[in-house]
């Protein structure tokens, strides 16, 4: 499923001017989203679990919530990172949080920091999918939303508990970790 449209708030957002501190989370799929297929052996997007990720956390952050694709990110175009990175400068808030595939996250990062400079960016994942029940994204996503509060302007990438500058960053493939590189 590509270009999703639609925005499902964990919870119905109020006037917007009214909720400070609010963050726009944005979906694009990944991992994060997959979901097994039983009969077909293989994994497949239905829709986000990012709501029921932030109501089974508990998360009282006021968010509003926009599915802007479902696409695994090794699928992705550059026309899907522009689309990305337009939807992010497009927001109303100026902290979000994006929920991508980790393994051309860093990628996606590059385009939304050439675009977007006077907001917090940040983007987590999962290496294994929500529905699994042993995800680490429930961690991720709390890290992100936590980072996105307090970190000043700029793209980051939030993975494992550590948030790094997205051009200081690269996922380690033997490992399945982000690591920092260029210090």
């Amino acid at each position: 499923m590509k270009n999703c449209k639609g925005a499902a708030p964990a919870a119905a957002p109020r006037n917007r001017a009214t909720i400070p501190g609010m963050i726009r989370i944005l979906i694009t799929g990944g991992t994060f989203d997959k979901r097994y297929d039983e009969i077909g052996a293989r994994l497949h997007f239905t829709e986000s679990q990012v709501p029921d990720m932030l109501r089974l956390g508990r998360s009282r952050v006021a968010v509003a919530i926009r599915t802007v694709m479902l696409v695994d990110s090794l699928d992705m175009s550059e026309a899907d990172r522009e689309l990305i990175a337009r939807n992010c400068a497009q927001a109303p808030e100026p902290r979000l949080v994006v929920t991508h595939g980790t393994d051309t996250m860093v990628d996606t990062a590059r385009v939304i920091a050439s675009r977007v400079t006077d907001k917090t960016v940040v983007l987590t994942g999962a290496m294994v999918p929500y529905a699994f029940g042993s995800s680490d994204g429930m961690f991720n996503l709390g890290s992100a939303l936590s980072f996105a509060q307090v970190l000043p302007p700029g793209v980051y990438v939030a993975m494992n508990g550590r948030y790094f500058p997205w051009d200081k960053v690269k996922k380690n493939t033997k490992t399945g970790v982000f690591e920092e590189i260029g210090t």
